[in-house]
């Protein structure tokens, strides 16, 4: 995975990380419910914690370069931490509301916060170019693994201590107690990592001058920021924490049920998160992209027509099972489009236009769920905006390939290392 023991710590933060989201997505919602939220509340509060993601994470990745990877990723951890108390020991809405704004909540199971972007960035400085897509993909499946051992072990705690006697909401707020302490760890192990994953001085910026890190890729990472917030607003209306709820609401599905459902989507998602290294080998970082996600799209609008438990589950199980092959790909890809000294701010600027996107539509899936007529909906929208957004990537970026894809074909470089001195970089634009 690379030469520094910085990397297999990149890793361990990040199945931790994931483990925690995981853990608390399956119950998120039926917390809130059972503090006496109703739908529109919940949907309105997710979509506080996704705001307040995204403004965090834009204080945090465009400073992190000058202030200090290690140091932005434990502030992160810290306000991670500092939110699963809050909404532990709070019960007014307000200050729910406050801590889900400042703090780091992950009401979908997937990365939110600053985290990625700076690791992202990390990585892609310690490991060879050629091998960035293979490492992305390995980081994309142990973080998927993770979430998905965190959703079955946080529906089972849930379950079982409602076995034993607790009421639903003590057993939710066991949950997200180990949430909080998982913060906690997270920020001991960022202690530990060296001074290596710093970034190197920038140099001085050309002509026009920086624009959150940016300067000759603005203009493609700005488009690119754009399609990708409208790829996260539609997933926004079917985050984990809500298709859990609408398990539950339109099948009765309980906890323990719903761990044991996202155990085996995360797990297939991983599976095909680490598939995309070999596919993109073979047909480019954007066709992979855009060739796996629409059938996985056409799939998502197949679920709320299955008019049973096992065949809706089967059908979400099949989406998942291709759903992340985009993932590692459109990582690697932005990463490599851009100028080395603009890894950062690209992943950072992508990465919250993500949230961005993202934070504004579970409010409204909170006023569909309400009304039993619409409990679909959500899934038609969100399928339907997506392939959207693969047909829009495709028009606008096919033409533009990362400099390793310019290279022999992989069957004529595929066990060949880079030469001594040999810098992938160098056929940038």
């Amino acid at each position: 995975m690379g030469a520094h023991g910085d990397t297999p710590l990149l890793f361990a933060t990040r199945i931790l990380r994931l483990f925690a989201y995981g853990f608390l997505s399956v119950v998120l919602a039926l917390y809130l419910e059972a503090l006496g939220f109703g739908e529109a509340q919940i949907g309105l509060l997710l979509t506080l914690t996704l705001v307040g993601d995204a403004f965090l994470s834009l204080a945090v990745t465009t400073s992190a370069d000058r202030l200090g990877r290690r140091r932005m990723l434990g502030l992160g951890a810290c306000m991670m931490a500092l939110a699963g108390v809050a909404f532990a020991f709070t019960r007014a809405p307000w200050l729910l509301m406050l801590a889900a704004t400042i703090g780091v909540i992950s009401p979908s199971g997937n990365e939110i916060g600053p985290f990625l972007s700076i690791a992202q960035a990390a990585l892609a400085q310690l490991v060879p170019e050629r091998r960035r897509t293979r490492v992305f993909a390995w980081y994309n499946l142990v973080g998927s693994f993770a979430t998905a051992v965190g959703a079955l072990v946080g529906g089972g705690l849930a379950s079982a201590l409602q076995g034993s006697g607790r009421t639903p909401l003590q057993s939710y707020r066991a949950v997200v107690l180990g949430y909080a302490l998982c913060g906690v760890l997270l920020g001991l192990l960022f202690l530990t990592l060296s001074p290596r994953i710093e970034a190197a001085i920038a140099p001085a910026a050309p002509a026009g001058g920086r624009v959150f890190g940016l300067h000759r890729s603005r203009r493609t990472v700005t488009k690119l920021a754009g399609l990708f917030a409208l790829d996260a607003f539609a997933g926004g209306l079917v985050v984990q924490s809500l298709l859990a709820y609408w398990f539950h609401i339109r099948f009765g599905a309980d906890a323990g049920m719903l761990g044991h459902i996202f155990f085996g989507a995360n797990l297939l998602a991983g599976v095909s998160a680490l598939l995309a290294d070999r596919l993109a080998a073979r047909i480019g970082l954007v066709n992979t992209m855009v060739f796996t996600h629409i059938p996985s799209n056409v799939l998502l609008c197949l679920v709320p027509l299955m008019p049973s438990l096992p065949l809706a589950v089967g059908v979400l199980l099949l989406r998942f099972s291709i759903s992340q092959m985009d993932v590692p790909t459109r990582q690697s890809y932005v990463v490599a489009i851009v100028a080395p000294d603009e890894r950062s701010a690209a992943a950072g600027v992508t990465g919250i236009a993500r949230s961005v996107g993202a934070s504004l539509s579970p409010v409204l899936c909170g006023s569909i769920l309400s009304r039993p007529a619409l409990l679909g909906l959500p899934f038609y929208v969100a399928g339907g905006l997506k392939i959207v957004y693969d047909l829009l990537l495709y028009r606008g970026f096919k033409r533009l390939v990362p400099p390793e894809e310019n290279w022999p074909a992989p069957a004529a470089r595929k066990e060949d290392p880079p030469a001594a001195g040999d810098d992938p970089r160098s056929s940038d634009r």
